[in-house]
């Protein structure tokens, strides 16, 4: 049966020649470069084509040589429809600008962009992407040296420099491929091999192995694919079966999600409707996912269903502080603004403290460099833990969370019901609003100073007010959180409380009436 919103798509949702020619020829003005939380993303043509590639590309050669930074870029992709001609578009300008350059000849996970510059192998890396987005947007993603999301202090830069060049053409120095691979400046390397060894020190594989755990994965399509394979024949995991290897630039077997879009989401029970049925079917114990650059996880068993990632979080935060005793005892547990505090009150329990950072995994890289957390995640599904990468990882989510079933012998449900038991059962919900010009200047005109006045809401009273990200309002069992979306016009209203489904609606109830939104 089709999906109810299937009628409003357009066509060019799989239109392969048409994409293909946008990303060449764009037939509407360019839009400018703008680095998001997730570096530059749009609609191929005028969002997203070969020109800006290219002028981000020369922008990362000037950057580097202003800022004296040494080493090969790795350049590569995800498994989208035009991230093969990205890259190599950015090779040929990198090494036109005389930068060495590490092309990668498979579709790569964002996380191993992250762990090639950590390990020293590159120096930086640039990455056509654009994660889970629907098939006809692309994007492209610049890791600097601290290996993870680039922070304002390079991005405003670059930005800067790649609209130079889009206005000229002429700045954009380029070498043919060919040329360059013969000059040795372009190498292909083993991403593969390097980052499963690693894997396999952090994860306790061999727990997996020996506890018969059935677990199937779908890579959505992506770039996990000979990642799990290489779990599976070089390390002996034949407990883990890959259900679904179709690569396809359309994606068009992936179930559409709730708006009748094609988006490759974990965390949507759209998308992840065919592995939540071999859940439910009961022909695996345990599934995961990750999506398209496997930077976002999704997990699910028969008895929980589609496990939430706020509920996947404090399972794995309780689990990792009782089983890695050798990590150190000082470790925090990170979360962004928007993601439960039930995290706090684990960490609290283990003597621990829990940081709060804004959305956006840049605000976690100085604290991964550092060492400083033993987990660190988002509500949105992605998650990184300590002395592993700075970026998210879904792989790494999927076969953590799997250990933590396969070592304790208990369903995912059953180890959060025992959190909640001893720390309190949160409820937790986000509503995205429509919103018009107005609402948006409203919502973007309060903070703190302008909420001093509040005392209470829905009952509680107000403990505190953070305006760094939105505005988000602390209560005593319960706390509130408005923010924009910087691409839609819509305002995004999450609240959670440990008193009950009831006491939630009341408290977006009366947190919606103070922003001006009805939910």
């Amino acid at each position: 049966m089709a999906h109810p919103e299937a009628g409003k798509l357009s066509p060019e949702v799989i239109n392969v020649h048409h994409f293909r020619r946008e990303f060449e020829a764009p037939s509407e003005p360019l839009a400018r470069v703008k680095f998001g939380t997730s570096g530059h993303r749009g609609r191929l043509g005028a969002g997203f084509s070969r020109r800006h590639a290219e002028a981000i590309a020369q922008a990362v050669a000037r950057v580097h040589a202003e800022r004296g930074i040494k080493g090969p870029v790795l350049v590569g992709g995800d498994t989208r429809l035009v991230s093969a001609e990205t890259a190599e578009a950015c090779a040929e300008v990198l090494a036109g600008n005389g930068l060495n350059v590490l092309l990668a000849d498979i579709p790569v996970p964002t996380p191993v962009f992250s762990l090639e510059i950590l390990s020293g192998r590159a120096a930086a890396s640039l990455n056509g992407t654009a994660s889970h987005n629907p098939p006809g947007d692309m994007g492209l993603k610049y890791n600097p040296p601290s290996g993870g999301p680039a922070g304002a202090e390079f991005t405003s830069v670059i930005e800067k420099y790649a609209n130079w060049c889009l206005e000229d053409p002429n700045i954009i120095r380029r070498l043919p491929l060919s040329k360059a691979k013969a000059q040795g400046l372009v190498t292909v390397p083993d991403l593969v091999g390097p980052y499963l060894k690693r894997l396999a020190e952090v994860v306790d594989l061999e727990v997996i192995k020996s506890s018969g755990l059935s677990i199937g994965v779908h890579p959505l399509g992506g770039t996990s694919i000979p990642f799990y394979e290489g779990l599976r024949k070089s390390y002996g995991l034949k407990n883990l079966k890959i259900v679904d290897k179709t690569v396809d630039p359309t994606f068009g077997f992936i179930p559409r999600d709730h708006d009748g879009q094609i988006r490759m989401d974990p965390s949507s029970p759209y998308p992840m409707k065919p592995l939540l049925e071999l859940a439910e079917a009961g022909k695996y114990d345990f599934v995961g996912a990750s999506d398209p650059d496997a930077d976002r996880f999704g997990v699910a068993t028969k008895a929980a269903g589609l496990f939430s990632p706020n509920q996947a979080l404090c399972v794995l935060a309780a689990y990792l502080l009782d089983n890695r005793p050798n990590w150190p005892s000082t470790l925090a547990i990170g979360r962004t603004i928007g993601t439960t505090h039930l995290l706090d009150r684990i960490a609290a329990a283990k003597g621990r403290s829990c940081e709060e950072v804004n959305v956006g995994f840049k605000w976690y890289v100085d604290g991964i460099r550092q060492d400083r957390y033993l987990l660190a995640g988002e509500e949105s599904a992605g998650l990184s833990v300590y002395r592993w990468t700075a970026e998210k990882d879904g792989i790494l989510a999927v076969l953590l969370l799997a250990e933590a079933m396969a070592r304790s012998r208990k369903d995912l449900s059953e180890l959060y019901r025992e959190l909640t038991a001893v720390h309190g059962s949160p409820t937790y919900r986000r509503v995205d609003a429509a919103i018009d010009e107005a609402q948006r200047q409203k919502i973007k005109s309060m903070n703190a100073a302008s909420l001093a006045g509040l005392k209470e809401l829905a009952g509680e009273k107000v403990t505190r007010l953070r305006d760094t990200d939105g505005l988000k309002i602390y209560l005593e069992d319960s706390w509130l959180l408005a923010r924009l979306s910087g691409t839609e016009p819509i305002a995004k209203l999450y609240g959670e409380t440990f008193k009950g489904p009831e006491h939630l609606d009341r408290l977006l109830k009366e947190g919606g009436a103070l922003f001006g939104l009805q939910v």
